[in-house]
Protein backbone atom coordinates (compact mmCIF):
# COMPACT_ATOMS: atom_id res chain seq x y z
CA UNK A 1 0.00 0.00 0.00
CA UNK A 2 1.10 3.26 -0.51
CA UNK A 3 1.93 5.85 2.37
CA UNK A 4 0.25 9.16 2.19
CA UNK A 5 2.65 11.81 3.26
CA UNK A 6 1.69 15.46 4.51
CA UNK A 7 4.42 17.59 3.18
CA UNK A 8 4.64 21.70 4.04
CA UNK A 9 6.61 24.69 4.83
CA UNK A 10 6.09 25.74 8.50
CA UNK A 11 6.86 28.43 10.38
CA UNK A 12 8.90 28.35 14.02
CA UNK A 13 5.73 28.98 15.48
CA UNK A 14 3.65 26.77 13.74
CA UNK A 15 2.22 28.30 10.37
CA UNK A 16 1.70 27.27 7.06
CA UNK A 17 0.85 31.07 6.15
CA UNK A 18 1.09 34.33 7.51
CA UNK A 19 -1.96 36.22 8.82
CA UNK A 20 -2.40 38.17 5.37
CA UNK A 21 -2.24 34.39 3.63
CA UNK A 22 0.97 35.04 2.93
CA UNK A 23 3.68 32.04 1.58
CA UNK A 24 7.01 35.08 0.39
CA UNK A 25 8.40 33.97 3.95
CA UNK A 26 9.17 30.18 2.60
CA UNK A 27 10.84 30.86 -0.95
CA UNK A 28 13.39 27.87 -1.36
CA UNK A 29 17.22 28.63 -2.31
CA UNK A 30 18.24 26.21 -5.21
CA UNK A 31 19.44 23.27 -2.18
CA UNK A 32 15.48 23.68 -0.69
CA UNK A 33 14.54 23.08 -4.38
CA UNK A 34 15.85 20.23 -5.12
CA UNK A 35 14.89 18.77 -2.32
CA UNK A 36 11.69 19.29 -2.47
CA UNK A 37 11.41 18.72 -6.26
CA UNK A 38 12.87 14.85 -5.46
CA UNK A 39 10.18 14.87 -2.62
CA UNK A 40 7.63 15.45 -5.06
CA UNK A 41 8.81 13.11 -7.63
CA UNK A 42 8.75 9.97 -5.32
CA UNK A 43 4.55 10.56 -5.18
CA UNK A 44 2.51 9.03 -8.01
CA UNK A 45 -0.96 11.60 -6.72
CA UNK A 46 -0.88 15.09 -5.09
CA UNK A 47 -3.96 15.87 -2.77
CA UNK A 48 -4.82 19.16 -2.85
CA UNK A 49 -7.31 22.00 -0.98
CA UNK A 50 -8.32 24.31 -3.72
CA UNK A 51 -6.32 27.18 -1.94
CA UNK A 52 -2.88 24.96 -2.41
CA UNK A 53 -4.25 23.70 -6.16
CA UNK A 54 -4.51 27.46 -6.85
CA UNK A 55 -0.80 28.28 -5.80
CA UNK A 56 0.74 24.65 -7.40
CA UNK A 57 -1.19 24.72 -10.31
CA UNK A 58 1.11 28.08 -11.59
CA UNK A 59 3.67 24.92 -12.76
CA UNK A 60 1.58 24.09 -15.41
CA UNK A 61 -0.26 27.08 -16.33
CA UNK A 62 2.66 29.69 -16.49
CA UNK A 63 5.57 28.89 -19.30
CA UNK A 64 7.43 31.30 -17.44
CA UNK A 65 8.35 29.84 -14.59
CA UNK A 66 9.61 26.54 -15.98
CA UNK A 67 11.89 28.83 -18.56
CA UNK A 68 13.76 30.17 -15.76
CA UNK A 69 16.15 27.67 -14.74
CA UNK A 70 16.88 23.91 -14.95
CA UNK A 71 15.72 23.53 -11.61
CA UNK A 72 12.15 25.08 -11.90
CA UNK A 73 11.69 23.21 -15.47
CA UNK A 74 12.64 19.68 -13.31
CA UNK A 75 9.67 20.76 -10.80
CA UNK A 76 7.27 21.93 -13.37
CA UNK A 77 8.16 18.54 -15.15
CA UNK A 78 7.65 17.05 -11.78
CA UNK A 79 4.42 18.24 -10.65
CA UNK A 80 2.88 18.10 -14.23
CA UNK A 81 3.29 14.42 -14.74
CA UNK A 82 1.65 13.66 -11.06
CA UNK A 83 -2.06 12.99 -11.46
CA UNK A 84 -4.01 15.00 -8.84
CA UNK A 85 -7.32 15.32 -6.74
CA UNK A 86 -8.29 18.71 -5.78
CA UNK A 87 -11.19 18.77 -3.27
CA UNK A 88 -12.95 21.95 -3.47
CA UNK A 89 -17.06 23.06 -2.62
CA UNK A 90 -16.22 25.92 -4.85
CA UNK A 91 -13.91 25.27 -7.69
CA UNK A 92 -15.70 25.14 -11.36
CA UNK A 93 -13.68 23.21 -12.94
CA UNK A 94 -9.59 22.38 -12.92
CA UNK A 95 -7.00 23.89 -14.99
CA UNK A 96 -4.64 21.77 -15.48
CA UNK A 97 -4.48 18.38 -16.56
CA UNK A 98 -4.18 14.48 -14.87
CA UNK A 99 -6.85 16.31 -12.50
CA UNK A 100 -9.75 15.72 -11.19
CA UNK A 101 -11.99 17.37 -8.59
CA UNK A 102 -13.82 15.85 -5.69
CA UNK A 103 -16.63 17.58 -3.80
CA UNK A 104 -15.28 16.51 -0.26
CA UNK A 105 -12.81 14.52 1.61
CA UNK A 106 -13.89 10.86 1.78
CA UNK A 107 -11.80 8.64 4.02
CA UNK A 108 -12.77 5.64 2.55
CA UNK A 109 -11.87 6.81 -1.19
CA UNK A 110 -8.76 8.17 -0.29
CA UNK A 111 -7.71 4.67 1.64
CA UNK A 112 -9.12 2.74 -1.76
CA UNK A 113 -6.61 5.35 -3.29
CA UNK A 114 -3.68 4.14 -1.31
CA UNK A 115 -4.46 0.70 -2.07
CA UNK A 116 -4.66 1.23 -5.63
CA UNK A 117 -1.63 3.81 -5.98
CA UNK A 118 1.20 3.38 -8.23
CA UNK A 119 3.48 5.48 -5.79
CA UNK A 120 3.20 7.33 -2.61
CA UNK A 121 0.81 10.24 -2.39
CA UNK A 122 0.96 14.05 -1.03
CA UNK A 123 -1.14 15.87 0.85
CA UNK A 124 -0.79 19.31 0.80
CA UNK A 125 -3.12 22.29 2.51
CA UNK A 126 -3.39 22.12 6.44
CA UNK A 127 -7.04 21.93 6.15
CA UNK A 128 -7.13 18.77 3.96
CA UNK A 129 -4.13 17.81 5.64
CA UNK A 130 -5.69 17.80 9.56
CA UNK A 131 -8.89 15.31 7.88
CA UNK A 132 -6.77 12.85 6.54
CA UNK A 133 -4.73 12.71 10.21
CA UNK A 134 -7.99 12.82 11.88
CA UNK A 135 -8.76 10.05 9.63
CA UNK A 136 -5.72 8.64 10.48
CA UNK A 137 -4.91 8.25 6.87
CA UNK A 138 -1.58 9.76 7.33
CA UNK A 139 1.42 7.75 7.05
CA UNK A 140 4.31 10.44 7.39
CA UNK A 141 4.37 13.91 8.34
CA UNK A 142 7.65 15.88 6.55
CA UNK A 143 7.91 19.62 7.15
CA UNK A 144 10.17 21.98 5.99
CA UNK A 145 11.05 24.29 8.82
CA UNK A 146 11.90 28.03 8.59
CA UNK A 147 13.73 30.34 10.76
CA UNK A 148 10.83 32.74 10.83
CA UNK A 149 8.49 33.48 13.64
CA UNK A 150 5.18 34.77 12.00
CA UNK A 151 3.40 35.79 15.30
CA UNK A 152 0.34 33.88 13.59
CA UNK A 153 -1.54 32.87 10.87
CA UNK A 154 -3.02 29.23 9.61
CA UNK A 155 -1.74 26.14 11.79
CA UNK A 156 0.31 23.63 9.67
CA UNK A 157 -1.08 20.86 12.06
CA UNK A 158 -4.56 20.08 13.56
CA UNK A 159 -5.30 21.92 16.64
CA UNK A 160 -8.07 19.90 18.28
CA UNK A 161 -6.05 16.59 18.27
CA UNK A 162 -3.48 14.58 19.38
CA UNK A 163 -0.79 13.34 17.52
CA UNK A 164 2.27 11.29 18.96
CA UNK A 165 5.05 10.67 16.55
CA UNK A 166 8.08 9.40 15.64
CA UNK A 167 11.02 10.86 14.30
CA UNK A 168 12.27 9.08 10.84
CA UNK A 169 14.96 11.59 9.61
CA UNK A 170 16.42 15.04 9.88
CA UNK A 171 18.50 17.51 7.25
CA UNK A 172 19.37 20.83 8.10
CA UNK A 173 20.18 23.12 4.76
CA UNK A 174 22.82 25.80 4.12
CA UNK A 175 19.86 28.48 4.59
CA UNK A 176 18.74 27.75 7.88
CA UNK A 177 15.67 25.61 6.95
CA UNK A 178 15.45 22.25 9.19
CA UNK A 179 13.60 19.10 6.94
CA UNK A 180 11.72 17.10 9.79
CA UNK A 181 10.60 13.54 8.59
CA UNK A 182 7.74 12.07 10.86
CA UNK A 183 6.22 8.83 11.40
CA UNK A 184 2.39 8.83 13.33
CA UNK A 185 2.78 6.07 16.40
Amino acid sequence: MAKLIYASNVSLDGCTEDERGALDWAAPDDEVFAFTTELMRSAGTYLYGRRMYDTMAVWETDAALAAQSDLRSDFASVWQSADKVVYSTTLAVVSTANTRLERSFDAGAVHDLKVAARGDLLVGGPNLAAQAFKAGLVDECQLFVWPVVLGGGKPALPADMRADLALLDERRFGNGVVHLRYRPL
